[in-house]
């Protein structure tokens, strides 16, 4: 990573509230060193987007899609459009607190061999507050600690990670651009997508550098792709595909412990038995169906 200039791309579609400030942590950064680039899908209510336009700001980029591309579109469209060698891909209802630019870009000198920086995250709910799940309670158990300093996985170690319990807040990723560009997100997915990159990173020798210091917030919400995609089983196809396929990445790495992870990828059955009851109290035969399948055969 020559130049430490990040690219934080920001596809918008949602809540303008949420939007503002988003946008709004990041002019708070204490390092300016950055350049904000924001992706909008085609949102309904185009308040948000007229008002961060207003703050001619000339390190702000604004571009407009046409009609609504979708997730995984968007996020293709955020690594075709970034140049710089660091790329956060924001979330639009997440915030940066004003640490992050300046806690990522020195990681990055520290440990020119990542290709990916977690920093640390605390989740806040749909208002702002402080929150904790059961989601992030079990990602917690699959993280790795830092203990108050920064850790670097790579190789089967990173894989068997992320595959036993995708523990990563995505949004708050800061990812070397040039490896980031050099493979992309693999189309077609809209719940592993973010996995699935992690992945091809590794195989191809990439670093995951874990740290405790707390420079982001993610919101969790149940009005996310993934949380809807979850309730009605489909999420769970997806991730039934994707674990049988990475588990043959892993053979041909002779990866055996990541392979079996993969297989057996007991935290997706876990999440998908939580989600059974509500399926079977509402009478939906589909989802349930679809659930347990992925319980007991995926």
């Amino acid at each position: 990573m020559t130049s430490r200039t990040i690219d934080i791309m920001l596809p918008f579609y949602g809540r303008t509230d949420h939007f503002v400030a988003a946008v709004e942590s990041v002019l708070a950064q204490s390092d300016p060193d950055w350049h904000l680039t924001i992706i909008d899908d085609a949102n309904p209510d185009p308040a948000g987007v007229e008002w961060a336009a207003s703050l001619d700001d000339e390190r702000i980029e604004i571009r407009r899609n046409a009609s609504n591309r979708g997730i995984n579109a968007s996020f293709q469209e955020c690594v075709a459009l970034s140049t710089r060698s660091l790329v956060t891909i924001f979330g639009c209802d997440d915030f940066m607190r004003p640490n992050y630019v300046a806690r990522v870009k020195a990681l990055a000198i520290e440990y020119p061999e990542a290709s990916m920086i977690h920093p640390g995250v605390q989740i806040i709910d749909a208002d702002g507050a402080p929150a904790t799940t059961l989601v992030d309670t079990a990602k917690r158990f699959y993280r790795p600690s830092a203990r108050g300093r920064s850790v670097l996985l790579s190789g089967e170690a990173l894989a068997r990670s992320v595959i036993r319990g995708n523990w990563m807040n995505f949004p708050a990723v800061a990812w070397d651009g040039a490896s980031l560009r050099s493979v992309g997100f693999r189309p077609g997915y809209h719940v592993v997508q973010d996995l699935a990159l992690v992945i091809d990173l590794c195989i191809r020798g990439g670093g995951l550098l874990v740290d405790d210091v707390v420079a982001f917030e993610y919101r969790r919400h149940v009005s996310s792709v993934s949380s809807w995609r979850a309730k009605d089983g489909s999420r769970f196809v997806e991730e039934g595909d994707y674990f049988r396929e990475v588990a043959s990445l892993f053979a041909a790495q002779s990866w055996r412990k990541a392979e079996r992870a993969a297989r057996v990828h007991l935290s997706s059955r876990i999440n998908a038995l939580t989600m059974l009851p509500a399926a079977l109290r509402a009478g939906d035969a589909k989802s349930a169906k679809v659930l347990s399948r992925h319980v007991i055969f995926a």
